[in-house]
């Protein structure tokens, strides 16, 4: 038996990831309904490994960012600019895509849940000074309180600095990126057993059971997510590399996706994005500094959610909408999304912005917010899927056509 462990372990450490997730989500869904006491004891696992990953995260953007630019040399090549542009307009396609559903699915809601004491911003200007705060947050704090926009700045700017440093800085640098980087690997190895105490602690203290009042504007939500995930991602993702987009978009939402559908957080699964980047062989360089700004920019699940639960609230209280106002609602919506992670509450506490283009108060419009919080069990979850796995495809897309074009100059690279 002594000798049979050893191997036991290193057959788990080396087997399928994505397996044992799902070995994990069927045992978790078991679990809750043998014996809920059980499961939600089991909950400590799942904050364990969301804990642990939103520990990591921070750390790891700080010194990928700060070394691959340290060590960048002059005449190499990144993406950021195409990747940037595949966000943005990413976003903008999902806000129409809802857009588009709401009119032809229109939804109700039963605005009766009180008001929150939350304060939303007052507007636009508000978020993206939110944002230019964020910029020139005190490290420190930055790191502590995940502000990856300061992250960001301060590893860019600290990078540059250090490209005139001598050489052994910059492999003490790497070194650290290194052992941060094999850190996260352990960590994302938890993955099943993480996944299997989120699942059986939320289906046993939640249930389903509230949900189901809501269960068109749900079906609206979701159904818009998976449109832009399976029709909206692909058809940009195929612009960029001139193939059959579906392999990289499932492999996105398969390793990328349900990691973030359970961990519902985007910076928990700035890890798990890093480590696909890396088995996808794209620049590391890239992906690095894409990645870590996708998670805070790349919101085509919040901007779903902003404009359909509007929406939802324009149709309750009869307010006519045209095309050039729907067409507003888009850009505001995509402008929201983009400043949602600046924002305690995220793409829910933006909707009173949007609710004000149609002159709904706000009382009515935390209202809104009310019952997002009401369905935030898969609303988040979705949401959160869509823009994690989004953030690695859009960078795969960028990174092959990228490789794609220089093969086609070179070929003897290729």
């Amino acid at each position: 038996m002594a000798t049979q462990s050893p191997g036991l372990i290193k057959r788990l450490a080396q087997g399928s990831l994505v397996k044992q997730i799902l070995i994990g989500l069927v045992l978790g869904i078991a679990l809750a309904l043998v014996s809920k006491p059980a499961a939600i004891a089991t909950g400590l696992l799942g904050t364990l490994f969301v804990g642990a990953l939103k520990a990591v995260a921070p750390v790891l953007v700080l010194m990928l960012v700060m070394a691959s630019i340290a060590n960048h040399q002059h005449g190499q090549k990144t993406s950021i600019r195409p990747i940037l542009f595949l966000y943005l307009l990413g976003t903008f396609a999902a806000a129409l895509t809802a857009v588009l559903v709401s009119f032809i699915f229109p939804s109700t809601l039963h605005l009766a849940t009180g008001a929150t004491d939350i304060s939303p911003p007052s507007g636009i200007v508000e978020v993206m000074r939110g944002l230019l705060l964020s910029m020139v947050s005190n490290p420190i704090n930055a790191l502590l309180n995940a502000n990856y926009i300061g992250i960001l700045v301060w590893a860019v700017g600290l990078g540059f600095a250090l490209r005139h440093g001598n050489e052994t800085t910059k492999n003490l640098i790497n070194d650290v990126s290194d052992a941060v980087t094999f850190l996260v690997k352990v960590v994302i190895r938890f993955a099943p057993i993480g996944i299997f105490g989120l699942v059986a602690s939320t289906l046993a203290t939640t249930g389903f059971e509230t949900l189901w009042s809501y269960a068109q504007l749900l079906l609206v939500l979701i159904g818009c997510m998976l449109g832009v995930a399976l029709i909206v991602n692909p058809l940009l993702v195929w612009y960029k590399i001139r193939r059959n987009p579906y392999p990289l978009v499932f492999t996105c939402l398969r390793e990328s996706g349900v990691t973030a559908f359970f961990t519902r957080s985007s910076a928990a699964n700035i890890p798990v994005n890093m480590a696909l980047s890396e088995k996808l062989n794209l620049d590391r360089d890239t992906y690095s500094v894409s990645i870590p700004l996708g998670a805070t920019i790349n919101m085509a699940g919040a901007a779903i959610t902003i404009t359909v639960l509007t929406l939802a609230a324009v149709n309750t209280l009869g307010v006519p909408v045209d095309l050039p106002t729907a067409l507003l609602l888009s850009v505001v919506a995509s402008l929201c999304a983009c400043g949602a992670s600046g924002v305690a509450g995220g793409s829910l506490l933006l909707i009173p912005l949007a609710c004000g283009m149609f002159g709904i108060p706000n009382e009515i419009a935390m209202q809104v917010v009310a019952v997002g919080f009401i369905i935030g069990v898969l609303q988040d979850s979705c949401e959160t899927a869509l823009n994690s796995s989004t953030d690695v495809l859009f960078t795969a897309a960028a990174c092959q056509a990228e490789d794609a074009r220089l093969a086609s100059k070179n070929p003897l690279r290729g």
